[in-house]
């Protein structure tokens, strides 16, 4: 048996909306995971702290403000240029933008920015449950390594 894997879920730091928080709380421990929920309106270092405190395996970004695309890239950026946290599995999902179906059009440039998946909300859970079942294990291992050697 493995141990459950550790989940990190907010939203980007424009969104107030809480629901969708709850409801990917629920959903992964139903898949057996660990979950802490920063909740709303989370900013960008708020995130970047709990993601040293707790150590993920992985970040679960939620947007329903349709801002996602210009908080995501934002905070992946930052994410990213942090040498501890460079490796994190960070993942957004959502309304990613204000244009309904057309908002597909974010995917390829937040996958470019640094996220490991994205998913737009027209898309549907599936492909966020696929992404579920296919986690293996955690991205950070060299990392993990590295610290304990130091």
């Amino acid at each position: 048996m493995r141990p459950a894997k550790k989940f990190l879920v907010s939203s980007v730091s424009s969104d107030a909306h809480m629901w969708n928080l709850v409801f990917l709380q629920l959903l992964l421990e139903e898949h057996g995971g660990e979950v802490s929920n920063l909740g709303a309106c989370v900013p960008d270092q708020v995130i970047i702290d709990e993601c040293r405190k707790l150590r993920p395996d992985v970040l679960v970004l939620s947007t329903v403000n349709g801002h996602g695309h210009l908080d995501g890239l934002r905070l992946i950026g930052k994410i990213r240029s942090e040498p501890d946290l460079a490796d994190l599995r960070v993942v957004i999902g959502g309304k990613l933008g204000v244009r309904g179906a057309e908002n597909v059009q974010f995917i390829e440039a937040l996958s470019a920015g640094g996220f490991d998946a994205v998913f737009e909300s027209e898309g549907g859970l599936e492909n966020f449950n696929e992404f579920l079942r296919g986690l293996g294990p955690a991205r950070r291992g060299a990392l993990e390594m590295a610290q304990a050697a130091a």
